[in-house]
């Protein structure tokens, strides 16, 4: 614990508006589930909020508590501690003004607001499980009695939607110790409590709340919350009181119990990553031991009737669910790497029930739903994870209920499934795709316009087929099985797999086959997995050649591009309008997961351990920028690579944990 990165801003950032808004913070509680906002305390995206629950775990995300309004009566002042920006353009209250200090205790987000004499400190977080909650206030230092009035404001939306009040009235009840509210018939109840003091209920509307993040992203701006209660209590030095926001009729109220179940869990966490990597702990960044925190935020319960303790993996935050691809990427690095291989276990069985037609889900609807199945990399990734797995737990039980399922889309690939996905006979390759579908993670669509169209013979499906035909060949000798097709076939599609070289350039094709037009020689960061997997799929020369291209093109401080400056498309910047965004985001944006198989790749080329390692620490740094305490989805493609997207990306604090974790192993 004493080498946990210590990110901490004083008055320097936490009183400059611009910068305190930049700065996000998020807990969340283990089904989907979250809380989320500005280090300045007010809110900049629709998706901020105090309790954001997932009420068809993890689905189905919705926003009931917004925020709640601080004033502080104390020594014959007033002061408000919120910071709310206005449709009208204005800024107040301007509590950040009152921060002294913010930093993290854990993933736990602290507030230290001076006020004359006294010390007020603010923390949120949330129960593991449970759409559960807290904000404590605790007094830790004052020269008397110091009284406060906390105004909750509620909502009742989907996560990616607005709120106009209009004529719509809420029915607010008081119970003990707080309120009950139901936005309308049929809609889930939830409660606002405390431990101690008063509640008043209320119900007026403030209108004209304003997000200036969506503004950014070319989206409606602005919405309307209600004021539901108007909780008071008294704080003498030393004591606290905890607002309790809640699904739960009988949520815990005890702060300090919760406090502490919070606390012992993440030391836990902690403790699996040490007994797991004991001889690496001395020499792990700081930054590290955050990731290891930050790693468990992404993983989610997602019960079935066959696997009731099945899990999954939110691919990002806060606007993204699980998504099958990303899941399979992630799962090394927030699992096996952290020492939960259960975990990874309950992962891969879960998934194992998707599979439909040789191919694992693309992504599960918000609302709940059958999954869609628009990918022909999750189910590569699949075999991946199974491989990692094995590796690091030599779980023969596991890997034997797995293989029929893994032989089952073997012979599906080689068949012919959905989207066209086939092997070519021959050459032994994955053909995917046809007009109007993005079935590779270059998955961007506008309109019927496909932004990075890969159909044909995509560079990573290839290294990633021929990685899972030799995978479920070991498999198979292991269990005594026939595997003599799976290395026919993994040879043959080796020996096609030189189709890719593009000796012109000195690097690999991004796609081969494609329909009327035959190779894509777009410099792209593709090929970087055909060095970084496992197998010989290019000559050394080869390998060298295409980590050197992508060290001189694509690489960034926060990840590779996704494609080369120079190149016809490319755009440096993501920002705008929906269409703007989407347009960029594969045409130049750098993607901070591609970090980790590329210093994999260059070690695996140079076989120098510290050059590696230095890749990453760049990326690393960032948990002290936008996402506190973990890493964005995206970067610009442009110096100084400014993070977008996500402020929380579950595959790249997980490939940044794995490749760190297998680096410092070598020697």
């Amino acid at each position: 614990m004493s080498e946990q990165a210590e990110i901490q801003f004083g008055r320097e950032i936490c009183g400059d508006l611009d910068s305190a808004e930049s700065r996000e913070w998020l807990v969340t509680n283990g089904i989907g589930g979250y809380a989320s906002g500005t280090v300045a305390g007010s809110q900049t995206r629709r998706y901020h909020g105090l309790l954001v629950a997932a009420l068809k775990p993890p689905v189905d995300r919705t926003q009931l508590v917004s925020a709640v309004d601080e004033i502080v009566h104390y020594a014959g002042m007033d002061y408000s501690l919120a910071t709310h920006r206005w449709a009208s353009g204005a800024v107040e209250p301007k509590g950040f003004l009152l921060v002294e200090d913010f930093h993290l205790e854990g993933t736990t987000p602290v507030w230290s607001y001076a006020l004359t004499d006294a010390l007020l400190e603010k923390r949120i977080w949330m129960r593991q499980g449970e759409n559960t909650t807290y904000i404590q206030y605790t007094l830790v230092r004052g020269s008397s009695v110091l009284e406060l009035d906390l105004k909750a404001l509620v909502n009742y939306r989907d996560f990616h939607s607005l709120t106009r009040a209009g004529d719509w009235r809420m029915k607010i009840e008081p119970v003990e110790h707080g309120i009950t509210v139901q936005a309308f018939d049929g809609a889930t109840l939830f409660y606002l409590k405390t431990d101690s003091g008063t509640c008043e209920p209320r119900h007026e509307w403030y209108l004209g709340c304003y997000f200036g993040e969506e503004t950014a992203r070319g989206l409606e701006d602005r919405e309307d919350r209600l004021f539901a209660a108007l909780f008071r209590a008294k704080l003498q030095a030393g004591t606290s009181v905890t607002l309790v926001a809640a699904m739960e009729a009988n949520a815990l109220l005890d702060g300090e119990t919760a406090a502490a179940e919070r606390a012992n869990r993440e030391m836990k966490l902690f403790t699996a990553w040490q007994e797991k990597n004991e001889a690496l702990a001395a020499e792990a960044p700081s930054w590290l031991w955050q990731l290891i925190l930050a790693a468990d935020q992404f993983i989610v319960k997602r019960s079935l009737s066959e696997e009731p303790d099945g899990r999954s993996i939110i691919a990002g935050y806060h606007w993204f669910g699980d998504w099958g691809r990303d899941t399979m990427i992630a799962l090394p690095g927030l699992t096996l790497a952290t020492g939960r291989t259960e975990v990874a276990k309950q992962i891969l069985l879960a998934y194992s029930r998707y599979v439909d037609g040789g191919m694992l889900p693309n992504n599960f609807p918000d609302a709940g739903g059958k999954p869609e199945y628009n990918t022909v990399d999750a189910a590569l990734w699949y075999f991946e994870a199974i491989r990692q797995y094995f590796a690091a737990t030599q779980d023969s039980a596991t890997l034997q209920k797995l293989f029929p399922v893994l032989a089952g889309m073997i012979d599906a690939h080689v068949k012919g499934t959905r989207y066209s996905i086939h092997v070519d006979p021959a050459d032994g390759l994955l053909f995917a795709g046809g007009p109007g579908v993005q079935l590779t993670w270059m998955d961007a669509k506008i309109g019927d316009w496909v932004v990075t169209p890969r159909t044909g013979k995509p560079v990573e499906i290839n290294a990633l087929w021929i990685n899972a035909l030799e995978t479920i060949a070991q498999f198979a000798r292991l269990f005594g099985k026939p595997g003599e097709g799976y290395e026919i076939l993994a040879a043959k599609a080796t020996k096609s797999f030189q189709k890719f070289w593009n000796a012109e350039r000195g690097c690999c094709y991004d796609v081969i086959g494609v329909p009327g037009m035959g190779n894509d020689g777009a410099l792209r960061p593709n090929q970087i997995f055909a060095v970084s997997l496992l197998g010989n799929l290019l000559t050394q020369e080869q390998q060298k050649s295409v980590v050197d291209v992508c060290a001189r093109q694509l690489l960034t401080s926060h990840g590779l591009r996704s494609l080369a400056p120079g190149e016809p498309g490319y755009a440096g910047h993501y920002g705008g309008s929906p269409s703007d965004r989407d347009a960029a985001y594969h045409q130049g944006t750098a993607w901070g997961w591609l970090l980790g198989p590329f210093a994999l790749a260059h070690f695996r080329v140079y076989k120098d351990r510290e050059a590696a390692l230095r890749f990453l620490e760049p990326l690393g740094r960032q948990i002290y920028a936008s996402g506190l305490g973990t890493l964005n989805e995206i970067f610009d493609g442009d110096a100084p690579f400014t993070p977008r997207g996500c402020i929380a990306q579950a595959w790249t604090v997980a490939e940044l944990v794995r490749a760190w974790q297998r680096l410092a192993r070598e020697q």
